[in-house]
């Protein structure tokens, strides 16, 4: 019975690929006439609408206890990411972020070292390393010189990583459920940005309505749906067979890099190589002592 269903998981998993590594064409479709500060707003704010009947049914889950918890989630893993990588993306191709936010395995790996009393075995750390020299090389442009704005990615995936091993301290709820509580926090902030973000002027410039529709898929498809089928990913199939998307998507946000003539250098498919060669490792090596409820939802963007 399970390996007739193997054909399901695996058209889910691609189309899980294909959502998360279309995401960063759709945040420099909304940049053509949104700020990069509503972009972020509206996809937190039109997530949050999603997510809204499911948070209201977990809300009796949020305790003295863990609403710390909750709100560092919130925090580190959705708002200020959502702003990061808009904002990386007025000046880095898509195809760039699609490729350094592989970096989140990475950091989560780190943080959960440094801050969560989480042990990492040797090859975990040439793992990190190899992530580490991806990212320099993706960066690099020459002459010593960096693309800078490359670093707000960089800052994103280091967020997520701190968001990552908070989700691991929750207890008696899924990633799902937990998703839909963090957003339920950051929803009305982004909504208060976007009245004060002089909005009503970016809907009359041309070209809004293709723009604003890319918003709205980015965040009903790019976060609600693609978390949903993440995590019945993870507890029809298993944590290891969900986290592969993390090799697909950046292949994905290549391949409309090249499509839409975008600057992607041999340098860059390198650097890419080496980073997922990194991933590999740390997933890998941690693989026999994963347990599925420590295991968290990667956000792509």
């Amino acid at each position: 019975m399970e390996k007739s269903k193997e054909p399901l998981y695996a058209s889910v998993l691609i189309l899980l690929a294909l959502i998360w590594g279309s995401s960063y064409i759709l945040m420099r479709e909304g940049l053509k006439t949104f700020t990069p500060l509503q972009v972020a707003g509206f996809r937190v704010f039109i997530t949050w609408f999603c997510f809204l009947p499911i948070s209201i049914r977990n809300l009796k889950y949020i305790t003295r206890r863990n609403i710390r918890s909750f709100l560092l989630i919130s925090i580190a893993g959705n708002f200020f990411p959502s702003f990061l990588f808009p904002l990386a993306q007025t000046r880095i191709e898509s195809s760039l972020a699609g490729m350094l936010n592989s970096l989140s395995p990475v950091f989560t790996l780190i943080v959960g070292l440094f801050f969560y009393s989480r042990t990492i075995k040797p090859l975990q750390t040439i793992g990190v390393a190899l992530g580490m020299l991806g990212a320099l090389g993706l960066l690099y442009r020459g002459g010593l010189a960096f693309n800078y704005y490359g670093l707000f990615v960089v800052l994103a995936t280091l967020l997520y990583g701190i968001s990552a091993n908070e989700i691991g301290t929750v207890k008696g709820l899924s990633g799902f459920g937990i998703m839909s509580l963090a957003f339920f926090f950051v929803g009305p902030f982004a909504g208060t940005v976007l009245l004060f973000s002089g909005v009503g002027q970016s809907f009359t410039s041309p070209g809004w309505k293709l723009s604003f529709a890319s918003i709205i898929l980015l965040s009903v498809a790019g976060t609600f749906v693609a978390n949903s089928l993440y995590s019945w990913l993870i507890i029809r199939k298993s944590p290891m067979y969900a986290v592969s998307v993390t090799y697909l998507s950046p292949v994905v946000s290549t391949a409309w890099g090249i499509f839409l003539n975008e600057k992607i250098s041999t340098v860059m498919i390198i650097s890419i190589s080496v980073i997922l060669t990194g991933v590999y490792l740390i997933t890998r090596a941690g693989a026999k002592v994963l347990k599925r409820s420590e295991f968290k939802v990667p956000d792509a963007t």
